[in-house]
């Protein structure tokens, strides 16, 4: 299942290096696309600007998404997801510092699989990864185009 691809949409380079780490002491062992910004994101997704050429059928397993992004929102981004015939069923989770009531019901309203906040502490924060990364690369049954 290794060849079962994550798109981490997360502009903290932190962050960044925090879940790979995360992923990499729980042996998840997927490829991660690494977006740094809204529109890297969605480029990637339906093969265009910097990902032009890229075959589209190929598309990640899970979208890991931070909502506060340069560019094109978080949100912005879900709600591009959802509207696309072609990425419409790709997990999306959000994965937020946010504490806004408000961002995790328009998360949800616009059709998140699920919302986690990040936890400060590491380990909690490897664990959740862990989790997540388990059950959406290895457990979940997705759609094949």
């Amino acid at each position: 299942m290794e060849d079962r691809i994550i798109l981490l949409v997360e502009d903290n380079p932190d962050d960044v290096d925090l879940t790979l780490r995360a992923l990499k002491k729980n042996n998840i062992k997927n490829k991660v696309i690494i977006a740094k910004d809204g529109v890297e994101a969605l480029d990637y997704l339906h093969g265009t600007g910097m990902h032009a050429g890229r075959d589209t059928k190929d598309q990640p397993v899970i979208v890991m998404l931070d909502l506060k992004l340069p560019k094109i929102s978080g949100m912005e981004v879900l709600r591009d997801i959802r509207q696309n015939e072609r990425t419409s069923l790709i997990p999306v989770v959000i994965l937020t510092s946010s504490t806004e009531q408000k961002d995790m019901v328009e998360g949800y309203k616009l059709g998140a699989n699920s919302y986690i906040r990040k936890p400060v502490d590491f380990e909690q924060f490897a664990e959740a990864i862990k989790l997540l990364g388990l059950y959406w690369t290895l457990y979940n049954e997705t759609v094949q185009s």
